[in-house]
């Protein structure tokens, strides 16, 4: 495992990073950790081998606590750290790789906000889930109330940042704040094959549907529009003519498909890599 700076260390297999983040005690979104993550976030903009990055946490107890409280207050060095960490929540967000958040562990405030940046986020039986910053006088300062609002509807997100109260992952999955449960002794089979169909794409078979959803949850006719134009696009491909005539020929549009469509996508693409 290649060590990145001081707080984060990187595995990289099969075009699948893995980001573990590691900053005692409590895995608090302090500054360093908030410049080493943006760091690492904007040195993949032009990487095209990696389609997976992967963040989990080293700390037993924590995935990450929540923003640093000693940077919120009125000192421009604060008020300069609160801005860095909304910068560091829209970098994730606009990775062109897939992000997934592997929690084991505690996630509030900034911890749950940077949960909900990553595209994919998959939470254990040890998960927490929440948005406290009503506590401390404060909104919360990363997309947490937009989120759940988007996510929630009006009433359930109201309710969650009122109370700021503790989800765990299954109630999280419910209301949306995260993919799935996904119990802790099931999590590497259960990462190797959904992250591992997901690393055989390309990187801009990612940004295509990223570029969708995207638009579509903003305007629905707009992201009709693009998804159109990326249809029309793709189709004129001799990429795609060869997947379309390998996959008929190995029981496309015949009874095959019914109950075996991996089958011939396996053979399809057994064909193409002769």
């Amino acid at each position: 495992m290649r060590h990145y700076r001081d707080k984060l260390s990187f595995n990289n297999q099969n075009g699948i990073a893995t980001v573990a983040i590691n900053n005692p005690p409590v895995n608090v979104l302090t500054i360093n950790l908030i410049n080493e993550i943006n760091e690492y976030v904007l040195s993949l903009k032009d990487d095209r081998e990696t389609k997976v990055v992967v963040f989990k946490s080293l700390h037993e107890t924590f995935f990450l606590a929540h923003l640093d409280l000693n940077v919120i207050n009125g000192t421009q060095g604060g008020q300069a750290a609160s801005i860095e960490f909304n910068h560091m929540i829209m970098n994730i967000k606009a990775m062109k790789q897939v992000s997934v958040a592997l929690v084991d562990g505690v996630a509030r405030g900034g911890g749950n906000e940077f949960v909900m940046a990553c595209d994919l986020a998959y939470g254990t039986e040890n998960a927490a889930f929440a948005q406290p910053e009503v506590h401390v006088n404060i909104p919360t300062g990363g997309q947490g109330a937009v989120q759940f609002a988007r996510r929630m509807g009006k009433n359930k997100a109201l309710q969650a940042l009122l109370l700021g109260n503790d989800f765990t992952a299954q109630q999280a999955e419910n209301l949306n704040i995260i993919t799935q449960f996904v119990p802790k002794a099931e999590m590497d089979n259960f990462l190797a094959m959904t992250l591992g169909v997901i690393s055989t794409l390309e990187v801009r078979d990612i940004v295509m549907y990223k570029e969708i959803i995207a638009t579509s949850i903003k305007d629905e006719d707009a992201g009709a529009e693009l998804e159109l134009r990326y249809f029309l696009e793709r189709a004129k491909e001799q990429k795609t003519a060869a997947i379309i005539s390998a996959f008929l020929k190995h029981g496309g549009q015949t009874e095959r498909e019914a109950k075996d469509i991996q089958g011939i996508f396996v053979d399809t693409a057994a064909e193409l890599s002769k």
